[in-house]
């Protein structure tokens, strides 16, 4: 969906005139700069010259992406799925081993690609970016790489461009940290009809399994008179469900001029005219308050979805994980929020294989999982993570014991999601019609409030739509049903 604001700005911009001072103005300017350059290319190539950003890893990955996407069009590029691309960013994810081998292949295969096209210029950002050993060998192994940039200063790719594009040189920027928050820059959203929004930035929790505080930093809050702006913009270009993005939004506020917690947030949003359905992502368990609860419970618009990581059920486990609640905490807390919110979904991330684990330690996941009836659960097996406590702690897992947890885990969160699914049975939701079923012909493809999946009789036309479903045929995770009042 492509943002129709900026253009007065950018239009006013003097190119002749110096450098803006603050972040924001300063990288409309370089837009402004890059857009004159851009359709020169253009020109001289008889076409215009084409942008493809490739995304992985987390929904704040997704949202930074739309950001890229938006910045490129701005400056006057067209659009692309293809790699085959004058311009190809990939947005990386760090968070396990594999994350960084996908990438590493990905740029061996687009170097194909780049010898065929002589325009052809490849940027690598984000979370990957921010481990100097990662850099060194993009640097070293794939020397084609044209921009390299990281998490912090996401919000300097416009400079960054106009640097590679205007000098033909090759630019690695890469900062240890930073205060600045910038945002309301061009975004291209991938659906006219919802749209995360950042809320806070970074993580204080250290997991010891984790990088993510190591590449994004500490935990910073927006300004919430910034966040609601942004949504009643939103709204006014037609968007109707916000997802409220953190790495732990339950913490959102602390070292705010003016404080404020996720509770009132959530329920200022809520009044934004316009926005029909909230969600939030991701909270930690050790931070899930009553207040959070009770507005969920009391405001129609919250999603019935809340997402609560367990990660083990092993009280032992746990501390090595430095999680900072108990097994009987979090149960505790889940039931709450099962018992202030009936028709709640819990949905969770758990890990297996963790350095030290044992079969009871399995067992206690597994009674969690029981006691909880989980709606659904990513479940991971543990894979050292370089730069982070855990990677170095002895009595890592062998692999066969692993996948022996695995399974029974794996099992266990399958069955309580095929229960937790079956019990919605010829009920009557709303639904959020997303998209266009890619794999049964003649349907389309909607999200309930509380984050499940249905597949329904229609067309494009129903696209952003909010229907009335119901819910016929339970296929364990997901259903097909119809509009209901439809034969």
């Amino acid at each position: 969906m492509y943002d129709t604001r900026f253009e007065n700005e950018i239009a006013a911009i003097d190119l002749m005139g110096p450098e803006p001072a603050d972040e924001r103005s300063r990288e409309l300017y370089y837009i402004a700069k890059l857009r004159k350059l851009i359709r020169e290319r253009s020109e001289a190539a008889g076409r215009p010259l084409t942008a493809c950003t490739v995304t992985f890893g987390c929904q704040m990955n997704a949202r930074d992406s739309e950001k890229l996407i938006g910045i490129l069009i701005k400056s006057g590029f067209e659009p692309t799925e293809s790699e085959n691309a004058d311009f190809v960013i990939f947005n990386t994810c760090t968070v396990r081993d594999n994350a960084d081998q996908r990438t590493f292949g990905r740029l061996g295969r687009i170097s194909h690609l780049k010898k065929k096209n002589p325009l052809m210029k490849v940027a690598v950002c984000g979370c990957m970016m921010q481990e100097k050993g990662n850099v060194d060998k993009i640097r070293k192994s794939y020397p084609f790489v044209d921009l390299i940039f990281g998490t912090h200063n996401i919000f300097r790719f416009a400079e960054y461009l106009w640097e590679v594009y205007d000098k033909d040189s090759k630019v690695t920027q890469i900062w240890d940290k930073t205060d600045s928050i910038v945002e309301n820059l061009p975004v291209e959203r991938k659906y006219p009809f919802k749209s995360g929004v950042n809320i806070m930035f970074g993580c204080d929790n250290f997991c010891t399994y984790c990088i993510v505080p190591y590449v994004r930093g500490r935990e910073r809050s927006r300004n919430p008179k910034e966040i609601l702006r942004e949504c009643e913009n939103l709204a006014k270009d037609g968007v109707t469900e916000i997802m409220l993005l953190g790495q732990n939004v339950n913490s959102y506020g602390k070292g705010l001029d003016e404080p404020i917690g996720f509770a009132q947030l959530l329920n200022e949003v809520c009044k934004v005219e316009g926005i029909r359905r909230v969600r939030f992502m991701t909270p930690h368990p050790k931070d899930f308050s009553d207040d959070v609860i009770q507005v969920i419970r009391d405001n129609p618009k919250v999603a019935r979805h809340v997402h609560f990581p367990l990660q083990s059920g092993s009280d032992k486990i746990l501390k090595k994980m430095n999680r900072r609640y108990t097994k009987e905490q979090f149960i505790e807390r889940a039931l709450k929020i099962r018992e202030q919110i009936p028709d709640v979904s819990i949905t969770t991330d758990i890990i297996v294989g963790f350095p030290g684990e044992t079969a009871q330690d399995v067992e206690d996941t597994l009674d969690v999982i029981r006691r909880v009836g989980f709606d659904n659960a990513y479940t991971f097996i543990y894979s050292p993570r370089r730069g982070t406590p855990a990677a170095k702690m002895p009595d890592q897992v062998p692999a066969d014991v692993v996948k022996e947890g695995f399974d029974k885990v794996l099992s266990a969160v399958q069955q309580s999601a095929r229960d937790r699914s079956a019990a919605l049975e010829g009920k009557i939701m709303e639904g959020l019609v997303e998209e266009v079923n890619s794999q049964k012909e003649g349907y389309v493809t909607c999200r309930l409030s509380n984050n499940m999946i249905v597949h329904i009789p229609g067309d494009a036309s129903l696209i952003g739509t909010y229907q009335q479903i119901h819910l016929e045929e339970c296929k364990g995770f997901y259903y097909f049903g119809r509009i209901a009042g439809q034969d």
